[in-house]
């Protein structure tokens, strides 16, 4: 299972909200529902996250092992 919990994390940290975030990438709503919920979501927008953050895939998401 992918789990954006890192993501979280990084908003936190930086103190940006969600909606902040959705205006930052033009991402929709309901793309960043599926980021909170760990749904798939596309590499274009993982991208779009990376760019407006200035981070690596890495610093969004981590793979679990065992878990569906």
């Amino acid at each position: 299972m992918i789990s954006y919990k890192k993501l979280q994390k990084l908003l936190i940290d930086r103190e940006i909200k969600k909606q902040e975030l959705v205006k930052m990438t033009g991402i929709s709503s309901a793309t960043m529902a599926k980021l909170n919920t760990n749904e798939y979501v596309s590499l274009e927008v993982i991208d779009k996250v990376c760019e407006a953050l200035d981070c690596q895939p890495g610093d969004l998401l981590e793979y679990i092992e065992g878990k569906t």
